[in-house]
């Protein structure tokens, strides 16, 4: 799916994630400073830059800014500060996502494909299909069962990103950041609104759902319908 270069010190920490994102599909350079990583960069030309921000010779923010000199990769910095002015400082620096630890490499992945997708530097198929659902990403247009179904913006970029992690439970934080780039005071009623419009232009409902499933207290799963 993608070249990343992970940067973390922790040696168990790098190997477990290493093994987790080439399960995911990914293609995985990995290294554990910063000089390191500039060096990787350069010589690599990675899709993405997964970068952790305690580095041993050099801060993680710094590196951040020494990329941005260099490469237009695309940055995801992986922090354990979870507030607000942590976040606008990092963009500010030009990382152009996060994740927040502790996270698991299917977040990490749904990240990746956000950016890359951002960027314009995705292969994935403009043509997603689940069950009956068909998204044309390239006309946004949604049919189901062949039947039509008109969709604001953001419902169909919802409806996209659960689409595309079919089968899987998304949480809604994860949702806010991928379809409203809010990891940080989006409300989960945003969510709930846009998945209640989604459901009825569907021609389903909470009680009587067919493709969205709402897993109480985690998230949303899309899935196809079962037959008859």
């Amino acid at each position: 799916m993608a070249q990343v270069l992970l940067v973390e010190d922790d040696a168990a920490i790098r190997s477990a994630l290493t093994r987790a994102l080439r399960e995911q599909g990914h293609s995985v350079a990995s290294v554990g400073a910063g000089m390191a990583a500039l060096a990787a960069v350069v010589e690599q030309k990675p899709d993405v830059v997964l970068l952790d921000l305690g580095l041993p010779d050099i801060d993680g923010a710094d590196v951040l800014s020494m990329l941005r000199a260099i490469s237009d990769v695309p940055v995801i910095v992986a922090t354990a500060r979870d507030d607000e002015s942590e976040m606008v400082r990092l963009l500010d620096l030009g990382a152009d996502d996060y994740v927040i630890k502790p996270f698991t490499a299917t977040q990490v992945t749904a990240r990746i494909r956000a950016v890359l997708r951002r960027m314009g530097r995705t292969d994935e198929d403009p043509v997603v299909t689940v069950g009956g659902l068909c998204i044309d990403t390239r006309s946004y247009e949604v049919t189901v069962d062949g039947r039509p179904v008109e969709l604001a913006r953001k419902e169909f970029e919802l409806l996209l990103a659960l689409a595309r992690r079919a089968g899987e439970v998304v949480t809604k934080r994860d949702l806010l950041a991928e379809v409203w780039q809010l990891a940080w005071g989006g409300s989960d009623r945003t969510v709930d609104v846009h998945l209640s419009w989604l459901r009825r232009k569907l021609g389903e409902s909470a009680r009587e759902p067919r493709y969205l499933h709402s897993v109480r207290g985690v998230g949303v799963r899309l899935v196809a319908p079962e037959a008859p």
